[in-house]
């Protein structure tokens, strides 16, 4: 088939790309970012679900389409990505123009576990919203909606292996939060059969005579075992080869506190809107998965594959946050005692024997300070590190060197402020290492 699959930059979105490739079919990706391919049955166009609201907009875009898979989601709003254009109104348009197409026979929209009517958050009322109108339209649709998904690139994934790896888990109240995590690799093979078979229908969903058959279905998306999700953290963690783990238990009214600074916290994933969802939980019949794939969804116990990979990676995932929190203090508390806190004679006194004449002295002293909160702060703010951490590499040496031959003594100080250097530098290092893959 020639399917146009949307999200296909997203984590659920690329793997579907390759499997649907290694399953004979051809693609058009609809994408903000027009990549070039070297396969001819790959083919990318530019779209953008913030703003192709409109139903003529996609028609053009599905002349000799047969089939379209609709994974775009957020989790979080942003300033333009918002849940009402890119849950709602998009895809909207989407599935009215399909709906007019005569080329398009089946739709996939990749749904979530908790999009119903019980549904009061608004990520999962946006994604309902969807559901419902495409449902609502003569146009064969297959609506599937996962529960947790694992993917070893995912980031959920390695936002709960991160946790799992923590000395302690956190338990937000006393509601059960169940969770039925299931694989990127059974979500995926999922829609490929759907695919296959057209469009999938339970046996008792077979239509009555004289009856309209149904043109959509609700398909659950779940792993085989349900369980609360400070057990799928400690599931994690013991395929990731740690020790038992330990969990922290806190009032609700805590929790509900701590989600509400959540919020604000940049690439958070618990706010209060989470908490709802995972004190809802989040589970389901594995029955329809069963039958479609025709075996049984993999367990939590063969998520990881690389534990000892997944166990660094994991710890990483908090330990560097910490590191880098820590680096910035260092310069922030460092611009504070030299501008407003150390004996200011006593400044000028060593910018003197550096040489530093004194019309200087001021400008150097608190232009340095100056800089210094301004590396502390970027190193807090900046979503782009790298040329900061090779700043602070090129000024921790310059002040070395200067120091150490304007200020020997210091060399031999008891409490070490040169050779203190030697494990910043090596730290500033890792995580320059560390940032440069992931920023390209």
């Amino acid at each position: 088939m020639r399917i146009l699959l949307t999200g296909a930059s997203g984590f659920i979105g690329q793997h579907l790309l390759h499997a649907l490739l290694a399953d004979g079919h051809e693609l058009v990706c609809a994408v903000r970012r027009v990549k070039k391919s070297t396969d001819p049955r790959l083919s990318f166009i530019h779209a953008d679900f913030a703003d192709d609201t409109d139903k003529s907009v996609w028609l053009a875009r599905l002349t000799g389409i047969d089939a379209v898979i609709n994974a775009v989601g957020i989790f979080r709003e942003s300033a333009a990505q918002t849940f009402e254009k890119l849950h709602v109104q998009t895809p909207r348009a989407l599935f009215a123009a399909c709906a007019e197409s005569e080329d398009v026979h089946l739709i996939v929209q990749l749904s979530a576990l908790g999009a119903d009517e019980q549904a009061d958050t608004a990520y999962h009322l946006s994604k309902k919203a969807a559901d419902d109108y495409l449902a609502s339209l003569p146009v064969r649709a297959a609506i599937v909606q996962p529960s947790l998904v694992y993917g070893s690139d995912g980031t959920s994934a390695r936002v709960f292996k991160a946790l799992a790896s923590m000395p302690f888990a956190v338990r937000f109240g006393d509601a059960p939060q169940l969770v039925q995590p299931i694989h990127v690799d059974d979500v995926v093979a999922a829609i490929v059969g759907l695919l296959r078979r057209r469009l999938y229908l339970d046996q008792g969903d077979a239509p009555v005579a004289g009856t309209m058959q149904r043109t959509s279905q609700r398909i659950p998306l779940v792993g085989p075992q349900a369980l609360p999700f400070t057990d799928y953290l400690a599931a994690l963690r013991a395929s990731m080869g740690m020790g038992r783990l330990r969990v922290l238990r806190l009032p609700g009214s805590v929790a509900r506190g701590l989600a509400r600074i959540g919020r604000w916290l940049p690439g958070g994933l618990l706010d209060p809107e989470a908490l709802r969802m995972l004190d809802r939980g989040n589970t389901d019949d594995p029955g329809p998965l069963l039958r479609l794939l025709g075996r049984p969804a993999r367990p939590i116990a063969s998520f990881v594959l690389e534990p000892r990979a997944e166990r660094a990676r994991a710890k990483l995932d908090w330990l560097l946050p910490i590191l880098r929190v820590s680096i910035a203090l260092v310069w922030i508390v460092t611009a504070i005692v030299s501008a407003f806190v150390y004996p200011v004679a006593d400044s000028y006194a060593l910018l003197a024997r550096t040489g530093i004449p004194p019309a200087l002295r001021p400008l150097m002293l608190y232009g340095a300070a100056a800089f210094d909160m301004l590396l502390g702060l970027g190193i807090l703010f900046l979503k782009r590190r790298r040329w900061l951490w090779l700043a602070q590499l090129g000024l921790i040496g310059f002040y070395t060197v200067v120091i150490a031959w304007k200020l020997p003594e210091f060399l031999v100080h008891p409490y070490g402020p040169l050779t203190k250097n030697l494990p910043m530098l090596a730290a500033i290092w890792l995580l320059y290492q560390l940032e440069d893959d992931e920023e390209k």
